[in-house]
């Protein structure tokens, strides 16, 4: 059978777009439809311009610091508008650099939601198209919990679209991005405080990470509400009231404008007709095998659409391996093993591997050996911080191979990003305890450990 596109895409994501160009490659013809702007949630929405204003929330610290190596006070105010434009303008010049590498991989784009019809047939704006392979990469958005009055917050895509800076913020959420705005309102100048339902912050990551960073953002100032949860929220002429509940007590929280909520995301699946095909869905997500195949033998999906690792290296990766595997004829799987991520914090984690409660599990409780050190850092002396890095392996006790490694601290993205290649390669602590560190920096500690 003949069909309009070897490849047609639903998603202009990066994982969507990868995809797309990997297949073009290969000689296949593709289509891609994307209603939005191109580059998904982490180039509009997510990393990209939440990574610009971390680096903004920063500047006021380093002020600081500069009196601590010999510089005079430095007097500055942030222009809130300057800010949100400059952010806005280097997304919009992302979109065109995407939209340049479909060009050039000559995939055609279709502005416009995709539906399907049936297993090979897609709406498409006013259009019936038909592909051979079709890929779900529409990635996923964010909710809010069911509670009155919870229309008056915002969720993290609307926080770089605020015509004004607000004076005082309640985040709601102990997720990454809850703890990422928490951070990067509170160095902006916003007084802020943070609701989170259990008693710690990042669920999932090393304890240690969350022991650390959960200090840490205490003793900068930011009031971390634990056990505590939104009961309603009322607009008034002076703000949102918010009625929390807590382990013991009640009360009334007041914010100037302005709730942040941010407590998960789910797939982005509405519009796609999955009702007209025979893809499963659980737990609100696209289920796929090994290979990124749906339960329809033609139909393929990567991505936050099928909530394995949400991440956009994953997505990425996801689909090149499959353009690798259907069009290029070299079959690959993604590994999901020892997959680095980092959360842009104030301070900063990074971390690879297993935590250590999760190799306790695995190994047992003396089937691992923890190394830990945490040190003030050199650039910390001159200025007089007393905050604290902390880095930390777990290591298998009969093979020495390193486990995980987990880090909290200035650069621990980069840091941690060249030890992820040594984890994935199966690196033992004697190997790390064989290579040379580079001094004097904090990056040797990992190589130093006893």
């Amino acid at each position: 059978m003949s069909y309009d596109f070897d490849l047609f895409v639903i998603g202009g994501g990066s994982g969507g777009i990868a995809t797309a160009r990997r297949a073009a490659e290969y000689g296949a013809k593709v289509g891609l439809a994307e209603y939005d702007r191109l580059g998904g949630t982490c180039v509009n929405r997510g990393c990209i311009p939440k990574k610009l204003m971390v680096y903004s929330s920063r500047f006021p610290q380093l002020f600081k610091d500069a009196e601590g190596y010999g510089w005079s006070p430095v007097e500055s105010q942030l222009n809130w508008q300057k800010l949100i434009s400059a952010v806005n303008q280097e997304t919009i010049r992302l979109n065109g650099i995407y939209q340049k590498m479909l060009d050039n991989s000559q995939v055609t784009l279709f502005p416009n939601y995709a539906k399907f019809l049936d297993s090979h047939t897609l709406e498409v704006g006013e259009e019936k198209i038909t592909a051979d392979k079709i890929l779900i990469a529409v990635g996923g958005h964010p909710v809010k919990p069911d509670i009155p009055g919870i229309e008056h917050t915002v969720v993290s895509d609307a926080m770089f679209q605020l015509p004004e800076q607000p004076k005082r913020i309640i985040v709601l959420g102990a997720g990454y991005i809850g703890v990422e705005f928490a951070g990067i309102m509170h160095g902006l100048g916003t007084e802020v405080v943070q609701l989170i339902r259990k008693d710690k912050i990042l669920r999932g990551f090393d304890e240690d990470i969350r022991d650390e960073i959960q200090a840490e953002m205490i003793r900068q100032g930011i009031k971390i509400m634990p056990e505590t949860f939104p009961t309603s929220i009322e607009k008034t002429d002076e703000g949102l009231k918010v009625h929390i509940q807590g382990k013991e007590t009640s009360e009334m929280l007041f914010v100037d404008a302005l709730g942040l909520a941010a407590t998960g995301r789910i797939p982005k699946l509405e519009k796609l007709g999955l009702e007209n095909v025979n893809v499963e869905v659980k737990n609100r997500a696209i289920v796929v095998n090994e290979y990124s195949q749906t339960s329809e033998d033609n139909i393929y999906a990567v991505g936050d659409c099928t909530d394995k690792i949400n991440l956009t290296p994953v997505a990425i990766n996801e689909g090149r391996a499959f353009a690798d595997t259907v069009f290029g004829n070299k079959p690959r799987l993604m590994s999901y093993e020892n997959v680095p991520s980092a959360v842009f914090s104030t301070p900063e984690a990074a971390t690879v591997g297993l935590t250590e409660l999760q190799a306790k599990k695995q190994y047992g409780d003396t089937g691992i050996k923890v190394y830990r050190s945490k040190f003030r850092p050199g650039y910390n002396v001159l200025p007089g911080r007393e905050d604290k890095t902390l880095m930390k392996l777990v290591v298998h006790q009969e093979s020495g191979k390193i486990l995980g490694a987990h880090m909290v601290g200035d650069h621990a993205a980069e840091i941690i990003q060249g030890v992820a290649i040594a984890v994935k390669m199966g690196a033992t602590k004697a190997d790390f305890d064989a290579t040379v560190g580079i001094h004097p920096s904090a990056a040797e500690e990992f190589v130093t450990m006893r």
